[in-house]
C-alpha cells in the first residue's frame, strides 16, 4: 500500500516542481499537496485498503484540472507535466522506477494513460480557448471511473465480462450517473440552462459507461476523458 502511495507522489511531485514558480500554478501545487496529505493519512489508517488510498489520489488530484480551468494556468505547464509524468509511468513498467504500477492486481497501463490524457486534453483545449471541455473529460474520468470502482467492488453483485475485464452493473449506473451530473453542471454553467444541455449530457454519459466498460489494460483512463470531452464538444458546436 505505501509503495503505491508514493509511486502516485513521485509523478505528481514533478508537476509540483514546474508550477511553484508561477504564482497562480502554485495554488494548484498546494491543493495537489492537500490532496497527498489526505492520502498519506488515510493510508496510516486505512488498514490495508490501497484501493480507497489510490481512488483519494486519483479523484482528488484530477480535481487540479478545475484550479487549471479557473486561473488560467498556462497550457505549457499542464502539458510539459504531463509529458514527464507518461515517460516515467511508461519506462517504470519494465524497469523498477515505480515498483507498484501494477497494484491494481492485473496488467494495466492505467497510470500512464492517466498521466497521458491530461496533456492531450489541456493542449487540445487550452488552444481552442474551451478549457471547460478539457474539465468536463478529466471530472468524468476521475469522479466517474473512480466512483464506479469503489461502488463496484464494495457493492456490485451483478456481475458482466467485457474482453475479460469483470465489471458490475452497479458500477457502471454509478459511472453513467456521475458522468452525467458532471458533464450537466459544467454544460449548464458555461451554455446555460436548456434541454440541448440536459440531453448533451445523457449522450456524454452512455457513451462514457460505454468506453469505461472496455479497461483492458487500463485504456479507460485514456478514452473516457478524450471520448467525454470530444463528443460535449462536437455536440455543443452542432445545438448551440
Amino acid at each position: 500500500m505505501l509503495t503505491t502511495f508514493f509511486d502516485f507522489t513521485s509523478i505528481l511531485i514533478l508537476w509540483l516542481q514546474i508550477a511553484l514558480p508561477e504564482p497562480t500554478v502554485a495554488i494548484a501545487a498546494i491543493w495537489v499537496l492537500f490532496i497527498l496529505l489526505i492520502a498519506w493519512v488515510v493510508n496510516r489508517f486505512a488498514n490495508g485498503e490501497a484501493e480507497i488510498v489510490r481512488k483519494i489520489v486519483h479523484i482528488g488530484t484530477g480535481n487540479v484540472i478545475l484550479l487549471a480551468w479557473w486561473l488560467n494556468i498556462p497550457a505549457s505547464v499542464g502539458i510539459i507535466a504531463s509529458i514527464l509524468a507518461s515517460v516515467i509511468t511508461l519506462l517504470s513498467y519494465r524497469f523498477p522506477i515505480l515498483p507498484g504500477i501494477n497494484s491494481v492486481g492485473r496488467q494495466s497501463l492505467g497510470t500512464f494513460f492517466y498521466s497521458l490524457s491530461f496533456g492531450i486534453l489541456i493542449a487540445w483545449f487550452w488552444y481552442l480557448q474551451q478549457p471547460q471541455y478539457a474539465a468536463l473529460g478529466i471530472l468524468v474520468m476521475t469522479w466517474g471511473d473512480g466512483l464506479a470502482a469503489l461502488i463496484g467492488q464494495r457493492f456490485g453483485k451483478h456481475k458482466y465480462k467485457v474482453s475479460g475485464v469483470q465489471k458490475s452493473w452497479e458500477g457502471s449506473l454509478t459511472m453513467m450517473f456521475v458522468s452525467y451530473l458532471i458533464t450537466n453542471l459544467i454544460l449548464i454553467g458555461t451554455q446555460g440552462n436548456s434541454w440541448q444541455a440536459w440531453l448533451i449530457s445523457l449522450f456524454v454519459a452512455v457513451v462514457a459507461t460505454a468506453l469505461e466498460a472496455f479497461s483492458f489494460l487500463g485504456i479507460d483512463n485514456l478514452t473516457v476523458p478524450l471520448g467525454s470531452a470530444a463528443l460535449a464538444f462536437f455536440l455543443t458546436q452542432l445545438v448551440f
